[in-house]
């Protein structure tokens, strides 16, 4: 009987490195898939923004008026893009720090104190108060203010004695359910004119956005987004878990903080600009999870930005120039975002 002679040493070695695969994807095949991908999310992306400038714009291309219209359709598409960069970022950091693909960063209390916000307005001070609360001094207010409470929150339990980010998650829920209920009881209060008024501010939407803060947004959000970018190898590290990170070297507390401190500054800003988008960024974070087919963030967070501007800019073209409500906008996102929520819950059957 024949038999197989035995590999030598060196072939051994040879097959063992050949086997051996160090790429983010477990495949040419799948590399080659993301990357097609990628490509055709941005392609469509930017074919929807284009659609968006020129399609059915009422000024003829030879008026002088036709490039204004342009221009004012451009405030919204850099509109759609900052919303994109930072709930798809903030989102996909949010749940590998929290080891955690269910939860979003509204859990933390940004909508519900934006939403305290706009109501305590109407409620102490009338319509007019809450119509005139706008400019730069005011969005850089309710920044301030997202930014202090979330600080406040992981300052307190995160670098304390009894430090514990299940802890944190738990007080952000409750802190954002008293404030949701504080502004739904002042809401009962309404005359139903402010009623209308104040609901027209708590929806998100792109209409929201004034583009005189974009000097003060865009920088903010690009560093932001370039900062957590390249904390990409280091987010690998903390999805593994603390025991697996603290293994590694990796300060696990210090970096939590630091990535949840930059996703404090993306959400205030998206938040602040368009108001409260509960479930879009879980809708683009689980969708980018699905056709990514990688652990890497280098890969992932592209890929996420690429799902939601696409997501944003085609939701806008179609519901505007093709079904003609584009008051329906975010009303249709949140609530795909909340099926595919329910959806993955289900299949979990935990948080």
């Amino acid at each position: 009987m024949h038999r197989k002679p035995k590999p030598s040493p060196a072939e051994r070695t040879t097959a063992h490195k050949s086997s051996r695969n160090a790429s983010a994807f477990p495949s040419k095949r799948l590399a080659r898939r993301y990357w097609i991908l990628l490509s055709l999310f941005l392609s469509g992306g930017l074919l929807c923004s284009l659609g968006l400038l020129l399609y059915n714009n009422p000024v003829p291309v030879q008026s002088p008026s036709f490039w204004p219209v342009v221009e004012r359709r451009i405030t919204a598409i850099v509109t759609m893009a900052i919303a994109a960069l930072c709930q798809s970022l903030a989102t996909v950091a949010f749940h590998s720090v929290t080891n955690n693909r269910i939860i979003t960063p509204s859990l933390l209390g940004f909508d519900a104190l934006y939403s305290t916000i706009q109501t305590s307005m109407i409620f102490f001070f009338g319509a007019g108060a809450l119509i005139g609360f706008s400019g730069t001094g005011a969005f850089l207010t309710q920044v301030g203010l997202m930014l202090v409470m979330s600080l406040l929150l992981y300052g307190w339990l995160l670098s304390g004695k009894y430090a514990d980010l299940q802890l944190m998650l738990l007080i952000g829920i409750i802190l954002g359910t008293g404030l949701n209920s504080l502004a739904s009881f002042m809401r009962r209060m309404l005359d139903p004119s402010e009623f209308d008024i104040l609901q027209a501010r708590l929806f998100g939407s792109v209409t929201n956005a004034d583009a005189a803060y974009f000097p003060i947004v865009i920088p903010v959000v690009l560093i932001v987004s370039i900062l957590l970018f390249l904390s990409a190898n280091r987010l690998n590290v903390i999805a593994l878990g603390k025991d697996v990170a603290t293994s590694f070297g990796v300060n696990h507390r210090r970096s939590v903080i630091y990535v949840l401190i930059l996703i404090s500054l993306l959400m205030s800003m998206s938040t602040a600009l368009i108001g409260p988008l509960t479930f879009f960024g879980f809708l683009v974070a689980t969708l980018s999870y699905q056709v990514a087919s990688t652990y890497d963030h280098k890969y992932v967070l592209p890929m996420a930005f690429s799902i939601g501007f696409l997501v944003l800019t085609s939701a806008y073209f179609f519901m505007y120039h093709i079904f003609n409500a584009p008051s329906v906008v975010s009303v249709i996102i949140e609530l795909f975002g909340g099926l595919i929520f329910l959806t993955v819950l289900l299949r979990k059957r935990s948080l």
